[in-house]
């Protein structure tokens, strides 16, 4: 039953990862796991921010690794709901899981975004002896405009100016471990030039998340970036990507790559052959789960056998 329930969700993942993925009916939680849904983390602004906890329903004797996901819809739409279903064999596997919302465009502009996620890393650390989790392997995971915000949790992990008013000011936001999933790495390649337009639905959407054009907007699509504040203290990248994305090119990716890479940061890129913007069969979620266990488990699991897609 166990791995007829977890291939069922697998199955359900690239519905889940799709960044306009609609909330849809999912399975029912397994006996072995437990759902805890709207957990209030934080402040933004003048609201509460919640998240929903999938953790495994029996104590760990010890502490637990830590995934954190962060939902894509170009930072304008999206809900925490539908991934913590994908979260759930990941809660079998002995993480503590997290789907945390954030404020979007339409209700507040950036750095909002960044803060409350930011926020939600420190909760975690404040609540790290309550929920029985190790503070330090806490590791994060995003499609699509969640791509580039736990890319940006990754690289601006230091940056003070992104830390918001939202709560735990006591705790680090740092991660230790970052899964994108085809998310924008340079914000300024959709953001439109003297007498240009927006780069198709990519370039208006970042430029609502932008709070709108102005003189500045390059500059502001700059600060924005994960690939802005790349240094070699970042924590290991994964990075994934359709090969046939027609929202968020294959190049932010490599672009990205290169850079940690030039930074000697550990990191992955992994083409994903056929896929547009939004995947996810078994062969990209083992990656994901043996990606996490070699950096977050206390004794990590011997290298995963190479995947059956090509590495760049």
């Amino acid at each position: 039953m166990r791995a007829r329930g977890s291939l069922l969700l697998v199955l359900l993942l690239p519905v889940l990862m799709a960044a306009d993925a609609p909330v849809r009916p999912a399975p029912r939680v397994p006996d072995d796991v437990q759902l805890v849904r709207d957990v209030v983390y934080g402040k933004g602004g003048t609201r509460d921010l919640k998240l929903d906890i999938v953790r495994p329903k029996e104590s760990s004797a010890s502490p637990m690794p830590v995934i954190v996901f962060v939902h894509g819809g170009g930072w304008s739409g999206g809900a925490k709901e539908g991934a913590a279903w994908a979260l759930i064999p990941f809660a079998r596997r002995g993480y503590f899981c997290a789907t945390i919302e954030y404020r979007l465009s339409g209700e507040a502009p950036w750095p909002a975004q960044i803060e409350d996620c930011k926020c939600a890393i420190r909760f975690l650390r404040a609540k790290a002896a309550e929920y029985g989790i190790d503070p330090k392997r806490i590791g994060v995971w995003g499609s699509s405009a969640g791509g580039h915000l736990v890319a940006m949790l990754g690289t601006a992990g230091d940056v003070k100016g992104f830390e918001g008013k939202g709560g735990w000011p006591d705790q680090s936001s740092r991660v230790q471990a970052v899964c994108d999933w085809f998310g924008p790495a340079d914000l300024t390649w959709a953001v439109p030039r003297e007498r240009e337009r927006p780069r198709g639905a990519a370039g208006n959407a970042v430029v609502s998340l932008l709070g709108g054009p102005g003189p500045d907007l390059m500059e502001k699509a700059r600060l924005a970036s994960p690939i802005t504040y790349v240094t070699p203290d970042d924590p290991p990248f994964l990075i994934m990507h359709g090969d046939k994305d027609p929202l968020v090119p294959i190049s932010q990716s490599r672009q990205f790559r290169d850079a940690l890479q030039k930074a000697k940061v550990e990191v992955k890129l992994q083409m994903v052959d056929g896929a547009g913007h939004g995947f996810g069969g078994p062969v990209q979620v083992k990656m994901v789960m043996d990606f996490f266990d070699r950096h977050l488990k206390a004794k990590p699991e011997e290298e995963p056998a190479a995947a059956d897609q090509p590495v760049l």
